[in-house]
């Protein structure tokens, strides 16, 4: 028993050692210019597997690429990342996703989120930080030749694409963010 718990808290020790990492990258005044190269990429790559996602992408106000969030759960979860926003294209600033989530889970994994905004409602919601999800937010799991015929909630559009790992989960949670404009 005593060895099942020593490995679970190893398990856990590592997976919360890579959510705060992520975390920690170079930056001056919360702005990362590896961070924009990293987003930009990582909508590239899911426009790739899902060419629907161009249209959100051209169509909306505003969004947010978060291109790594790290996710970690033993009973009670966590996750974390950075991404950039953009409004009408441009740069407009940093945010931060934190994930708290309680339930049956276990496991660790990364993924990248793209939100779409499709009006500036929704995008002012968001950078004044009073859009948060709940565990009834619908976000579509990109995969190569997935379908996407989902209309926008409340003005917001989740994707999702897996980088890896393994995460077995019956949790309820919400994601929270934070908006630092770009100086």
């Amino acid at each position: 028993m005593k060895t099942v718990v020593f490995k679970l808290t190893v398990v856990f020790s590592i997976a919360l050692i890579a959510l705060y990492s992520n975390c920690m990258n170079a930056q001056v005044n919360e702005w990362n210019p590896r961070l924009t190269n990293d987003s930009k990429e990582t909508l590239q790559l899911m426009i790739q597997k899902t060419p629907k996602l161009e249209i959100f992408q051209e169509e909306s106000y505003g969004y947010v690429i978060f291109p790594k969030v790290t996710k970690a759960a033993i009973g009670i979860g966590g996750a974390a990342g950075k991404g950039i926003v953009f409004k009408e294209h441009e740069v407009v600033g940093v945010s931060k996703l934190k994930q708290a989530t309680v339930g049956l889970q276990f496991g660790g994994q990364q993924y990248s989120e793209v939100i779409f905004f499709e009006n500036e409602e929704a995008f002012e919601k968001f950078i004044n930080g009073k859009l948060k999800f709940d565990a009834q937010a619908s976000a579509v799991a990109i995969k190569s030749g997935t379908s996407i015929d989902l209309a926008y909630q409340k003005g917001v559009a989740i994707f999702t694409m897996s980088k890896g790992g393994l995460m077995y989960e019956a949790s309820l949670g919400g994601q929270h963010f934070k908006y630092v404009a770009k100086e």
